[in-house]
């Protein structure tokens, strides 16, 4: 198979990519597996020789506790067209692993693919270069949000970033969108109880700002729901120049 177009759309959000660019990121050769709900995408390791970019659905950078196996934190969450792994490409190994939230559908590339391009396409390089720093940023973002927020508005600060993130590569329109997370999942990615969680979510609704069926979300309050979040989207990075 051919790359996903989902991160072409997450390139050319930021950049304009060349016919050449263009040429050789659908010349990249991958290879498509599917996941069920919380199954090993990509497994804590040394020496990977792979790296995995989401498809459809979506996945969790999953880390587990010293000496509590049974206790896991979420540090990250993918969606389509993210490089959920690209730093394993220069790093010896993982120190988490990648599990599918839902069902998830992915696509791995071997390594000597994205050797060939670092060593002859510098301009794509510089974007595969960006994509790691961005997804620094988001990790970063999450932490200012996590010590500054309250739960309502740490819930919404969520939803108003994933929506974004989905909307920018054409998996999300008209403010819906799928989380196909669990409130324990939210909870692991908050930092809070599952019974805070519920509360957050029945607040949000109360509030008018979203209406949650399922895995479904709309935003029915854009403006409401980032104020509250008092979400910038600036660390998305979704200014198109040159680079």
């Amino acid at each position: 198979m051919a790359i996903t177009e989902y991160f072409i759309r997450f390139l050319q959000r930021r950049d304009i990519l060349s016919e050449r660019d263009l040429e050789r990121l659908r010349a990249i050769q991958t290879t498509h597996v599917s996941y069920g709900p919380g199954e090993v995408i990509v497994p804590r390791e040394r020496n990977a020789h792979r790296s995995c970019m989401m498809l459809r659905g979506m996945s969790a950078r999953s880390h587990q506790l010293v000496g509590r196996p049974d206790d896991r934190v979420i540090t990250a969450l993918h969606v389509p067209g993210d490089f959920v792994d690209l730093h394993g490409f220069v790093l010896a190994g993982l120190e988490h692993s990648v599990v599918a939230v839902g069902h998830a559908e992915v696509e791995f590339i071997d390594h000597a693919e994205l050797s060939e391009i670092t060593e002859n396409f510098p301009h794509l390089t510089r974007l595969l270069w960006m994509a790691t720093l961005i997804d620094a940023a988001i990790h970063r973002q999450w932490l200012v949000a996590a010590a500054s927020l309250r739960s309502s508005a740490h819930l919404a600060h969520l939803l108003c970033e994933i929506y974004t993130r989905l909307n920018a590569v054409g998996a999300a329109s008209q403010n819906q969108f799928f989380l196909p997370l669990l409130q324990r999942e939210l909870a692991e990615i908050l930092g809070y109880s599952p019974i805070h969680v519920n509360r957050a979510v029945r607040d949000l609704r109360d509030r008018g700002l979203i209406r949650w069926t399922g895995t479904e979300i709309t935003i029915l309050d854009w403006p409401g729901l980032a104020a509250l979040a008092r979400f910038d989207p600036t660390y998305l990075d979704l200014e198109r120049h040159g680079r």
